[in-house]
């Protein structure tokens, strides 16, 4: 039978999210299903509701930093079973026969993956689900190979922004091979930033943060970085310039980034991570004179997503996290687009009762 399932929804683009009933499809073969006991809200959740991007369809129920209990399993799971801890990112399925999914990087699909809410929904159509519905929500049935396992030191709470902040951080230090000797510089400490300064200490390097103001500097520290940058002080700028292997941008406005450029090494790379709706200009003298790089990346495949909660839980590493009921997400909204949360809003699914 379907699942009867509660959430909160965006119905246009200028409207606050509401309380919103819908149904699940029931567990086929290869599904679990979900119960929601946590979801994250990410900075991407707000422009898909604004419909910053364009083609949004609503009613749209946001979330992909999903952390919950399976409560039921398809016949052919081998994976799961029903108590089991588990969390579900950014997607739910891919082609899983191109050269990216081949190679453990569903994220990367050409024919482009199922993302968790938003997507052409084609499993849907047996409870009239046209487009895929996220973790705002108290329940979710996905296929298991796109599950992955919370592993029992990790708080369910503060591990759901893992599911996004933390795989989206950890995936381009892996790849541009950070460790001990790497010295790396973080822009902007807010919910990607916080988890990259976690993550890159973790790995050893030495750590730098790049912010407009110092009122996180006390953060910045307590979190292991060594350095605390004012990115309007010249003088500082300056002498930092050509210090730093790799450059974490998760900047999600349009900013300046040309001076930034200068703090890298030779061959150093500036990796873009924040979701810009507008152009970003780059010059290209300061990438010829150094052999520098400019570069993006998106969340992880399913095999590194799993091998980064592991991590996360041999180094003690989780979010930094303000708990909301359901009903508190419009102000959460407000509060993110002020920059006022330390660091990762999440919503406890346990008190959707009070959303009447």
């Amino acid at each position: 039978m379907p699942i009867a399932t509660r959430a909160f929804a965006a119905t246009a683009a200028d409207q606050p999210l509401s309380p919103y009933s819908f149904e699940r499809r029931d567990p086929g073969p290869d599904d679990v299903a979900i119960a929601i006991k946590y979801c994250g809200v990410c900075h991407s959740d707000l422009h898909v509701v604004h419909n910053d991007l364009g083609g949004t369809r609503y009613p749209i129920v946001p979330g992909h930093e999903i952390a919950g209990v399976v409560t039921a399993v398809g016949a052919n799971v081998t994976r799961f079973k029903e108590g089991d801890r588990v969390g579900v990112g950014c997607m739910v399925d891919s082609c899983r026969t191109c050269a990216s999914c081949q190679a453990g990087e569903e994220q990367y699909c050409v024919p482009g993956m199922t993302q968790t809410y938003g997507s052409p929904d084609p499993k849907g159509a047996e409870v009239g689900q046209t487009i895929t519905q996220g973790g705002y929500s108290d329940r979710i049935t996905v296929d298991q190979a796109y599950v992955l396992s919370i592993p029992d030191s990790l708080p369910l709470d503060a591990a759901a922004p893992l599911l996004c902040a933390g795989i989206t951080t950890y995936s381009p230090l892996r790849h541009w091979k950070v460790g001990p000797g790497s010295k790396v510089a973080v822009v902007g400490l807010g919910g990607l930033g916080h988890m990259a300064v976690k993550l890159a200490v973790a790995m050893g390097a030495e750590v730098s943060v790049l912010s407009t103001s110092d009122r996180k500097k006390a953060d910045a520290e307590r979190m292991g970085a060594k350095h605390f940058l004012i990115n309007s002080d010249k003088d500082a700028m300056k002498a930092a310039a050509e210090k730093f292997d790799l450059i974490i941008n998760t900047v999600s406005a349009t900013h300046e980034i040309a001076s930034h450029l200068n703090l890298l090494a030779r061959d150093g790379t500036m990796v873009m991570l924040g979701l810009t709706t507008e152009g970003l200009p780059v010059f290209a003298l300061p990438l010829l004179m150094r052999r520098r790089s400019v570069a993006g990346s998106l969340i992880g495949g399913i095999r590194e997503t799993q091998e980064m909660l592991d991590f996360c839980a041999e180094h003690g590493i989780v979010c930094d996290i303000e708990t909301i009921a359901p009903h508190q997400i419009n102000e959460a909204y407000a509060r993110m687009e002020k920059s006022d949360v330390r660091y990762r809003f999440v919503i406890d699914m346990a008190q959707i009762d009070q959303a009447a």
